[in-house]
């Protein structure tokens, strides 16, 4: 069976990274037409940026980001409110053996990468930047 090695950890397969891909899509699209029967999960514009799935593909963990980063916590009871819902309509959408629990979490991604914006633009990390390319324009010369 073919793995991929995932920066997070152990490597997943590739029927786990399909699932968890097919996952994700469907999601999003349900989220974004609206197809839930919630007026305030409705309201919200929720971005799936990625559904990991276990070993077994019995859990399927779904992390989002409300549109803006604003009602984090909102969006997370919405979506474990309407979670038998949401998953009743990917069983109708989906033709998989068995349909994953769902577990929501937020997307930190966002944060991460502001983390790492932020750290690089320190003037003493650009300064430790500046001197390892100098050494290596001294080395390739």
């Amino acid at each position: 069976m073919a793995r991929r090695k995932n920066q997070d950890g152990p490597s997943k397969t590739q029927r786990q990274l399909r699932v968890g891909e097919l996952i994700r899509r469907t999601l999003s699209t349900l989220l974004a037409r609206g197809e839930v029967h919630d007026p305030a999960l409705n309201a919200m514009s929720i971005t799936v940026g990625e559904v990991r799935t276990s070993s077994d593909l019995k859990i399927a963990t779904v992390y989002v980001m409300p549109l803006g980063g604003d009602g984090r916590e909102d969006a997370i009871e919405a979506l474990k409110r309407n979670k038998f819902e949401l998953r009743r309509l990917l069983g109708k959408s989906l033709k998989l053996k068995y349909l994953p629990d769902l577990r929501f979490l937020i997307d930190q991604t966002f944060d991460q990468m502001d983390a790492t914006r932020e750290m690089l633009s320190r003037a003493e990390v650009r300064r430790d930047v500046e001197l390892v390319r100098d050494e290596d324009a001294e080395d390739g010369a």
